[in-house]
């Protein structure tokens, strides 16, 4: 009988960010210090790929909780105004 694969597609929110170097960093949210960085937005599109699965595979391995990110997550830019005494 032939072996059969389950897949799993899990979607997270990812923040790049422009580096001081040059390229972007690069973090998930639900997934405490899962960083990297890329010399260009496709690298980083890569990198951030692989350091997903590999952490998803480190908790896999320990026995732990995949994080699920909610529904309806929101990305956005807030701002506040300063008032200063003068």
């Amino acid at each position: 009988m032939a072996k059969q694969f389950l897949s799993k597609i899990y979607q997270y929110t990812v923040v790049f960010e422009p580096a001081e170097e040059g390229g972007f960093v690069v973090h998930v949210p639900v997934l405490p210090g899962c960083v990297t960085q890329g010399e260009n937005i496709e690298e980083a599109i890569t990198m951030v790929k692989d350091a997903m699965k590999g952490y998803i595979a480190v908790l896999k391995k320990h026995g732990e909780e995949i994080p699920i990110e909610p529904e309806g997550t929101l990305v956005s830019k807030v701002s506040i105004l300063e008032n200063k005494l003068v």
